[in-house]
């Protein structure tokens, strides 16, 4: 992009601040590499979009959050994997609650944060909202939930004085984050909107408003807005597993574009990330359509216990983890007829036991979270 300036750092004492540019203003691009990319990504979200039509999208939704909120919440040091992300917290070891927790609070954030933009755009008050649900009762509930921050934090080393990067101070905060809302809607401006939320995602991890939680957010902002767009119509894209994957690069390519100007090469690697997901989702997917034709040919030796055997499986790709009591509620058989189910939905190799004991025992949908791994 032409004429990029990240910002400036100024002195607060004995450390200084960066202080971004403002976003909002006209831009040209002028490297055929991210125009290239550019259209690569727009044809690819395109096709991973069509699934929206048809699949039915809502009982998938929720595990495509799930992937999201682990493998976000692992570049944060949790380690809940997607199993766990579905058992009940009294399923889950004593010193990994805390990490499922948090993992809980992310895929609450995203669902409400989803339903708030049928009345609530894009907006500042919409991402204090998503904090507010991430933090409550977990590790950062002392750090302001829901609140921009009033004093200064910092990136990177173990005080202030050696950090790696030192956020804008407290008080310039609400024109930043009001500089992001009217670029967000500014429909004058003619950059296209991958460009435009890559951009977003880069002052807002460069703001970096709240005392904690930042990455998160500035993560799940990215989904929100293209839902918001109607770029997609259910959010089914989340970058939080390339960036993961990729994490050096990640943070490397958020400070090359403060220390060096050089935001092309962040919008390089966010493009790339979009190609990559948007390829993995449409493959997921056809693998979701083939399961489907597998299963339905499974169903059918089931005989008279057809009907039963379907709502099992329409259920667990929603909740892909089950036991003997939630089967006893969808089918409102007797405990020995639901156990022979059971048996005979191991035995077909669609669920497999995980608990590895004799009374609660658990099951997954292994093929399933699979195709999400």
């Amino acid at each position: 992009m032409k004429n990029f300036k990240a910002g400036k750092h100024f002195s607060q004492g004995y450390y200084k601040s960066f202080q971004p540019e403002p976003i909002n203003r006209d831009w040209q691009v002028d490297d055929m590499q991210v125009l290239s990319l550019l259209s690569q990504a727009d044809r690819y979200l395109g096709k991973l979009d069509m699934y929206s039509e048809y699949v039915n999208i809502d009982l998938y939704v929720r595990m495509h959050i799930a992937k999201e909120a682990t493998q976000s919440s692992k570049i944060e040091g949790t380690r809940t994997n997607m199993e766990e992300a579905f058992l009940g917290k009294e399923d889950i070891a004593a010193e990994k609650r805390d990490d499922w927790e948090e993992v809980q609070n992310y895929i609450s954030a995203m669902n409400d944060a989803i339903k708030q933009l049928h009345t609530l755009p894009f907006s500042s008050r919409l991402i204090r909202q998503t904090h507010k649900i991430l933090l409550q009762g977990v590790r950062g509930m002392h750090k302001q939930p829901g609140e921009y921050r009033t004093s200064q934090n910092w990136i990177g080393g173990a005080s202030i004085n050696d950090a790696v990067f030192v956020p804008p101070v407290h008080t310039s905060i609400a024109d930043l984050m009001s500089d992001i809302e009217k670029f967000a809607h500014d429909e004058l401006n003619q950059l296209p909107d991958l460009l435009k939320v890559a951009l977003i995602h880069y002052q807002f991890e460069t703001i970096h408003p709240f005392l904690d939680g930042n990455g998160r957010v500035g993560r799940l902002m990215i989904t929100l807005y293209l839902v918001d767009k109607g770029i997609l119509k259910q959010p089914i894209l989340y970058l939080s597993d390339y960036f993961e994957r990729n994490r050096t690069l990640y943070y490397d390519n958020l400070m090359r574009a403060r220390t060096h100007n050089d935001i092309n090469q962040w919008l390089k690697f966010f493009l790339v990330g979009v190609i990559e997901i948007s390829k993995i989702g449409i493959k997921t997917f056809d693998g979701i359509l083939q399961l489907q034709k597998t299963l339905d040919a499974k169903i059918q030796t089931f005989g008279s216990r057809a009907a039963e055997a379907r709502k099992i499986v329409n259920y667990l790709y929603e909740q892909p983890v089950i036991d003997a009591g939630r089967i006893e509620a969808l089918t409102g058989k007797s405990k020995a007829t639901n156990y022979k189910m059971l048996a005979d939905f191991e035995k077909l190799e669609i669920l497999r036991e995980i608990s590895g004991g004799q009374r609660n025992r658990l099951f997954i949908f292994n093929d399933y979270l699979a195709l999400f791994r």
